[in-house]
């Protein structure tokens, strides 16, 4: 059974009056992550605007986050100093329980990135705010990743719930399926034990998990 860490609170979102959508007050339902297929991950970004700089700067955070799997609060932390594009990695200052991690991002991921941070510096930001900021330079707030992820998953035609940790579950469930070694996805993670590593992929489906077992070979 997943762990209360594995779930979420975040309801379904609902459309008000004005046919705008919102994510209703939460009234203590859990709901467990889940894993978001690739092409419905596509089909999220290709929603964001590819012009405005707020579609640009969602289309990036949301990458970092698929891409890079990091906590929602590590990626609205993270200063345009913690990101080096010619080593290709990002640099978590302040992860859970304090701790400093580096992680990397392909390159398909960081020009995506990029083309917020030259953007950025197009609309004149400043260098000491967030990464990920409002175009005021103000921090962009977690309640509104989670707003802004139910929107664009209702626009993409995503019936699933999207939020950051789903996209976390996703990038640790992909990492498996391309073989990568579970001690690899733990520090990826920055998870301190392996077992909660481990519950992050309880979402592979149990046929991978046969076809896996049936494709191994042994000479006798």
């Amino acid at each position: 059974m997943a762990s209360k860490r594995a779930s979420t609170r975040l309801p379904k979102p609902v459309q008000d009056r004005h046919g705008g959508w919102r994510v209703p007050p939460n009234k203590g339902r859990k709901y467990p992550a889940e894993v978001i297929p690739r092409e419905e991950v596509i089909r999220l970004l290709a929603a964001c605007s590819s012009r405005a700089p707020t579609g640009i700067r969602n289309r990036a955070l949301i990458t970092v986050m698929y891409r890079g799997g990091l906590r929602i609060s590590e990626v609205l932390n993270l200063m345009p100093r913690d990101v080096d594009a010619k080593a290709g990695t990002i640099t978590v200052m302040n992860g859970k329980g304090g701790k400093r991690r580096v992680t990397g991002l392909d390159p398909e991921a960081f020009a995506g990135l990029a083309r917020w941070v030259d953007r950025r510096e197009q609309l004149g930001i400043n260098a000491r705010a967030r990464l990920f900021c409002t175009l005021k330079g103000q921090p962009v707030s977690a309640p509104y990743v989670r707003q802004a992820l139910a929107r664009l998953a209702k626009r993409a035609g995503i019936d699933r719930r999207v939020n950051p940790h789903a996209l976390r579950h996703s990038f640790a469930a992909e990492m498996a399926r391309e073989g990568k070694p579970m001690n690899l996805i733990q520090q990826a993670l920055g998870h301190s034990s392996l077992g909660t590593t481990s519950r992050y992929l309880m979402h592979i489906n149990p046929q991978e998990v046969i076809d896996a077992m049936q494709a191994r070979e042994w000479d006798l």
